[in-house]
């Protein structure tokens, strides 16, 4: 389309239809009914430990999505501050940290309370994202004039951009797309199933207004992960960026494909194609799917226990951890946290000895605890992902 791209209906339709729709309407309903039962599945305590290390995993794979490979060994460092001294290697780590702190904030209802899918909500994150970042990954090439444009956080962009084959609203007629956008996709106009529905669908229409010069799409994850979060659909547990990751090039295949035109009069009333829409939109709930029933199974507690069973039992004879280790660890995962007291009557050891397992895990950060005299809950470090959560991150991670 080389007509300057001004009005709002041109991104029509903004939501699949209602009638006809039952295989959106079934993988809407499996999504809600499978999150509900992963919610339940873990103490609060351990999911909120677990919560931690999903946030890793989401940013690793939004960033990789864009091309940016931080190594979650590097991301797990820089989240304890220890930040590399070659600075392409540091601004990745500081990247990183930025999706993981914007990204607790709304696991923790800590982010704007606006609705997710609306201007000031998009600013919100495009402001607390790119806040965070070193002023080298604020600059990026416009790809007509091949000039440097400097990101400014929290603002829309004031220039014209080309995405691929796509032309993207004129910046003036952004805040114009937005209000539409918010209006379509606004919870009180909507049912769950179709509140559901409409995440993949704005998903998908958030970047194709493309309202930033970049970020966009790491603005889109953070966007959906927040949708599904209200709705009380998405947690803490699970990403649906690791998903989108590990199936890119679908993703944006499908992404490219919905940009397109009504292709008959069979596909739609608006201008863009209702055929393609509903494509996305079930290949991006089907992800969703795919990944809490994932998390579901590597949560599952028996088999959990049986995999830190068996790590344990190895670090034991390796002499990298002391016996009595494997008691304290499915304490905390199946009570959440125990009184450091409790140490010598869940190990049967004496006081001295349990004292001395305990220490070697809270050194080895298998077990955290907030404070000398605070209660203690399962950590997951680095060293242990691949074990306790087979697959969480490509085989390769190492």
């Amino acid at each position: 389309m080389d007509t300057p791209v001004t009005n709002p209906s041109w991104m029509e339709p903004l939501l699949p239809p209602e009638e006809g729709q039952k295989r959106l309407e079934d993988a809407a309903f499996d999504l809600v009914s499978r999150s509900s039962s992963l919610a339940g599945q873990t103490n609060p305590i351990v999911t909120a430990s677990i919560g931690t290390l999903v946030r890793s995993m989401n940013c690793y794979y939004s960033n990789l999505i864009e091309g940016h490979d931080t190594h979650p060994r590097d991301i797990d460092k820089a989240l304890r501050k220890d930040y590399s001294a070659e600075p392409a290697r540091r601004a990745l780590q500081l990247e990183a940290v930025a999706h993981i702190e914007v990204q607790q904030a709304i696991d923790e209802g800590r982010d704007d309370p606006a609705f997710p899918a609306s201007l000031p909500y998009v600013l919100w994150l495009h402001r607390e994202f790119y806040r965070r970042l070193p002023d080298e990954l604020l600059w990026v090439e416009d790809l007509e004039s091949k000039k440097r444009v400097r990101v400014q956080p929290g603002e829309l962009r004031d220039g014209e951009v080309v995405v691929g084959q796509h032309l993207p609203p004129e910046a003036a007629a952004l805040p114009r797309f937005l209000e539409r956008f918010e209006l379509a996709y606004a919870p009180a106009n909507l049912s769950k199933m179709r509140q559901v529905i409409a995440v993949a669908a704005a998903h998908h229409r958030f970047v194709w207004i493309h309202p930033f010069y970049d970020g966009n799409g790491r603005v889109v994850r953070l966007m959906s992960h927040a949708m599904l979060k209200r709705l009380g659909v998405g947690s803490s547990l699970w990403s649906v960026a690791r998903g989108l990751a590990r199936n890119v090039g679908n993703y944006k295949a499908l992404l490219m494909a919905a940009d397109k035109p009504r292709q008959n009069d069979l596909d739609g009333r608006g201008n863009l194609s209702q055929t393609a829409l509903i494509e996305f939109c079930e290949f991006f709930l089907s992800t969703c799917v795919d990944q809490v029933e994932y998390m579901r199974s590597i949560l599952e507690p028996a088999e959990l226990l049986r995999r830190m069973e068996i790590y344990t039992e190895e670090e034991v004879r390796a002499g990298r951890l002391p016996k009595g280790s494997f008691p304290l660890l499915r304490e905390a995962l199946l009570a959440g946290e125990f009184e450091r007291g409790q140490a010598p009557i869940i190990t049967s050891y004496k006081e001295r000895m349990a004292r001395m397992v305990l220490a070697q895990l809270l050194e080895s950060g298998l077990l955290v605890s907030a404070g000398h005299r605070a209660s203690v809950r399962l950590g997951f470090p680095i060293g242990v992902v691949e074990r306790w959560f087979p697959a969480l991150y490509p085989a390769n991670f190492r």
